[in-house]
């Protein structure tokens, strides 16, 4: 059932922006254990761009992207993440997030520190984006006209 408030111009044009806005999300993500920044701030961009959709489209078109199920896993898989590296360092016998210490053979130090940050980055992304998402969807959670 549309709306009069539905507009397939907008629908449209987010459907066009929200793939470019995701790809940059990646590249924030990807880029960030060379700089300042990365994970919080692509998996913000990660969630911009899916609920670009969900606003101008409704929960019937949001349902083809991330559906309301998947948000927890995906959080929990994106904290798993982080807190695995961290973990796993410590069991090998260094500190917390102490990169040196990953089990990866044949890896010299700035590529474990390259490889370790590019992990706790990806997990970083991943639970923000499917938080942000969470926090949306709970809050428009009985408000949507379709």
């Amino acid at each position: 059932m549309r709306s009069k408030f539905d507009s397939p111009i907008v629908l449209l044009g987010s459907r066009l922006l929200a793939p470019y806005i995701m790809l940059f999300g990646w590249y924030v993500i990807i880029h960030g254990h060379y700089s300042p920044g990365g994970g919080f701030q692509g998996g913000a961009l990660l969630a911009a761009s899916v609920l670009l959709i969900r606003i101008s489209g409704g929960r019937v078109i949001s349902r083809l992207q991330i559906q309301e199920f998947a948000t927890t896993p995906l959080a929990i898989v994106g904290v798993v993440l982080y807190f695995g590296t961290g973990l796993v360092a410590m069991i090998m016998g260094g500190n917390f997030l102490d990169y040196a210490y990953l089990p990866i053979p044949g890896m010299e130090a700035d590529w474990l520190r390259y490889t370790g940050m590019l992990i706790i980055e990806v997990g970083i992304g991943l639970a923000v984006m499917a938080i942000l998402i969470m926090i949306y969807d709970n809050m428009v959670k009985g408000e949507d006209h379709a």
